[in-house]
């Protein structure tokens, strides 16, 4: 029996503790999961039996005898912190140099330019709190029919403006116009349009939000199973990260409820190849509010939806959890964390139980899928594929 469908699931913004080198990048001592562990809310039977706290260096949370998954933790090889370096990295691409940011706004030349090109006024134009930006400059946004521009600790450039008086079409023209302007030494990793409705102070955020990635520097694990005739089909956010790049189908989502309500529907369809998931709300609705609670009650609801896929799973089926980075939703910081993250696997051709102990890099997923489906390593990772197999595959 071989492996014929990989689900690779990536829960955006949870790790498991700080990395040696989060001093540098100012969060030392963050920790996604020790954070959310304190919550009455947090509740993960599923994952706790894959091995989660069994994972070296995992604190928290009551370690099984028999884990009836492999288990480990992955460091980030890459520079940064940001989405699209988690996310290049885990489909086997290591970032060498870091992608540009804004701690001061963006230079007065390239504001210029945007106002040009696109016809409405620029406000803001500095890092800020989405949803207090939009307290701030919400009203005056709708007032001149401008675009509020602003950036964070990542390598992003976003624009948010009225859903209703400005219009979706709109705002998403105007990020187009700003992907075009942000190229070399100014190539930020995405340009997010991020729409909102209502009325100030209270505007509210809609799920419309459009990622315009930077195209991955060099091909990446969907390109190299693409070129095989392998299905590879991203769900939620995939598409807006790799900007299309090495997938054949996708499939939006609005929350991780929507998101795992898709996946499941994956199991009854017939392809061979990588279905490839993103699940966005543990980083964007609340590490990035701080919302230990919250953060702990989505993640509990994942574990609920996580064991009926797996119940759901065929024999040549298998399962990779992992996640890009951290959000720690306990520390003063709004923004991503410098951390390990876990990598939880299962299937009926693994082993049971296999502590791949720390590795250097979440490019070693890559290089196992590429290994699993029978492919020859082209990533960046180092595949720990006969370290989990059953060796009568």
């Amino acid at each position: 029996m071989s492996v014929n469908r990989i689900f690779l699931v990536v829960l955006d913004g949870f790790s498991i503790g700080a990395m040696p080198d989060a001093v540098e990048y100012g969060d030392e001592g963050s920790n996604t999961l020790d954070a959310i562990s304190v919550s009455e809310r947090l509740l993960i039977p599923t994952m706790q039996k894959l091995g989660l706290y069994n994972i070296e260096g995992v604190h928290c949370g009551d370690r099984v005898t028999f884990p009836m998954g492999c288990y480990g933790r992955l460091g980030q090889a890459s520079v940064g912190k940001d989405t699209i370096v988690g996310h290049w990295e885990i489909a086997g691409l290591v970032t060498n140099k870091a992608l540009p940011v804004y701690p001061n706004g963006f230079p007065a030349e390239l504001i210029k330019e945007l106002e040009k090109q696109t016809g409405h006024k620029v406000l803001c134009n500095q890092p800020y709190s989405s949803t207090e930006v939009l307290r701030d400059y919400g009203h005056q946004q709708m007032q001149e029919d401008a675009l509020i521009v602003y950036t964070s600790g990542d390598s992003v450039l976003q624009i948010a403006a009225h859903e209703d008086s400005f219009g979706l079409e709109e705002l998403y023209r105007c990020c187009e116009i700003a992907r075009n302007l942000m190229v070399g030494e100014h190539a930020v990793g995405r340009v997010i349009a991020r729409p909102f409705t209502g009325y100030g102070p209270n505007f509210i955020r809609t799920s419309n939000r459009r990622d315009f990635a930077l195209p991955p520097p060099r091909p990446t694990l969907l390109n190299a199973l693409r070129e095989r005739d392998y299905k590879t089909i991203g769900i939620g956010r995939i598409h807006d990260i790799f900007a299309g790049d090495g997938l054949m189908e996708s499939i939006s989502t609005r929350s991780n409820v929507d998101g795992l309500e898709t996946l499941l529907s994956f199991v009854n369809r017939r392809f061979t190849g990588l279905c490839f998931v993103n699940l966005v709300d543990f980083d964007l609705v609340y590490g990035h509010r701080n919302d230990v609670d919250g953060y702990a009650a989505a993640l509990s609801a994942f574990d609920r939806q996580l064991a009926e896929f797996i119940g759901s799973m065929r024999d040549d089926d298998l399962l990779i959890i992992t996640s890009d980075h951290g959000c720690d939703p306990s520390t003063e910081s709004t923004e991503h964390s410098r951390e390990y993250v876990p990598v939880l696997i299962y299937g009926t051709g693994v082993r049971r139980g296999v502590n791949l102990g720390t590795r250097n890099s979440v490019a070693d997923i890559a290089a196992t899928i590429q290994e699993a489906l029978r492919l020859h390593n082209t990533t960046d990772g180092t595949s720990f594929w006969d370290e989990i197999r059953e060796f009568s595959l």
